[in-house]
């Protein structure tokens, strides 16, 4: 039978681990076999960096901090050696650093996640990992609008040529 200080130690792993879930925008697994201890180390500090946190924890203080959220279809996801990302603040730099390790190296997989307290798929997290950032985005249009007011220059400033023009003759 199991001592009474390690289960109880253990049941207060699962609430703390909840408590920070419940209050995450992401929470990530991840399949982290292969990694060496370089590319685990870079991997951490990348994602401390940007506000998350990356821990392996047992799959089974996983599941059950994941079931008092309210959350039990991820089990398939819990097979094997897992990472958990943990993100408070924003959800996307956190998932754009993992999409970019694993992209740099193959072994490295999205197994699931949970989005601002719904479950997502592989599929819908690669997709808003692939996103350009606000600031990308901002860019983009700064660089439209820019465009259409140039042209809306070039095309006032023809105007006011063929009227010069047509004045001068």
């Amino acid at each position: 039978m199991a001592n009474q200080n390690i289960i109880k130690q253990k049941e207060e792993e699962v609430k703390a681990l909840a408590a920070k879930m419940k209050d995450a925008k992401l929470v990530l697994l991840t399949n982290y076999r292969g990694i060496n201890v370089a590319d685990d180390t870079a991997l951490r500090k990348s994602v401390r960096e940007i506000g998350a946190e990356y821990s392996v924890i047992k799959n089974n203080i996983t599941r059950r901090a994941l079931k008092e959220c309210g959350i039990d279809t991820l089990d398939e996801a819990l097979e094997g050696p897992t990472a958990v990302i943990i993100a408070t603040e924003e959800y996307l730099p956190a998932l754009k650093a993992i999409y970019k390790f694993g992209k740099e190296n193959d072994f490295y997989q999205i197994k699931g996640g949970v989005l601002e307290g719904k479950v997502s798929s592989i599929e819908e997290l690669t997709t808003l990992a692939q996103l350009p950032s606000r600031e990308e985005l901002i860019a983009k249009l700064a660089g439209c609008l820019l465009a259409n007011v140039s042209k809306l220059a070039a095309t006032l400033d023809a105007v006011r040529v063929k009227k010069e023009s047509e004045e001068a003759k």
